[in-house]
């Protein structure tokens, strides 16, 4: 049915925080630093509810290895290392050291710093790295937009069947619809949307989660 859904305003949205995503003091003492301290990048932070969604996915999907490509300043990894069990492995991939200093700090607070192995450098040769006999359970994309198509590749080939991708930001704050947007970054989640929703390798949900979530289930 056309027009089934709710529009997502700022009071619903605070709502939906307040009674389905238990944030705790650690998660949100991480969110108001990264706020104060880097607010011209902090709108790269995933938001509460989406953290909440990830750590019950990998809980759910019952992952012991799991990927992620942006780190930040760590709130995701600890909602990925959350749903783990504790001889569960996350390796996390970013360029920055000031942001992995964050991270790191937080990560031994949350306790789940025995549980994350942080990678500094680009992305795709860290991926590139890692071989297919060590599968994965689940994958968190949210790493640089314009190596979207690439991330998603080798990703799938480090997954085990019934793994799970999460891509993240695949709405881009809309831009996906407008085709005279020429942002390289816009560009390539446009061709990685594309391309998941034929791809026969999975099973592909697209959910108005955040700035849009795609979950793509490797068969």
């Amino acid at each position: 049915m056309a027009g089934k859904f709710t529009t997502m305003t700022p009071e619903l949205h605070a709502y939906a925080v307040e009674h389905g995503a238990r944030q705790d003091d650690v998660l949100r003492r991480l969110a108001e630093e990264t706020e104060r301290e880097l607010a011209d990048v902090a709108i790269m932070q995933i938001a509460a509810d989406q953290g909440a969604f990830m750590t019950l996915l990998v809980r759910l999907i019952g992952a012991r290895r799991a990927l992620e490509l942006g780190t930040f300043t760590g709130y995701s990894a600890i909602c990925i290392a959350r749903g783990l069990p504790e001889d569960g492995r996350l390796v996390t991939c970013d360029l920055s050291e000031e942001w992995a200093r964050i991270a790191r700090r937080y990560w031994e607070e949350a306790g789940v710093a025995d549980r994350i192995a942080l990678r500094l450098g680009p992305a795709l040769e860290t991926l590139r790295a890692l071989p297919s006999s060590e599968p994965f359970d689940f994958a968190f994309i949210d790493a640089d937009k314009s190596e979207y198509p690439e991330y998603y590749e080798e990703c799938l080939r480090l997954l085990r069947p019934g793994g799970l991708v999460m891509l993240d930001n695949v709405f881009r704050g809309g831009a996906v619809v407008d085709p005279d947007d020429d942002d390289p970054r816009n560009v390539a989640t446009r061709v990685l949307n594309e391309r998941v929703a034929g791809d026969q390798r999975v099973e592909v949900a697209m959910l108005p989660v955040s700035d849009g979530v795609t979950l793509a289930l490797k068969r």
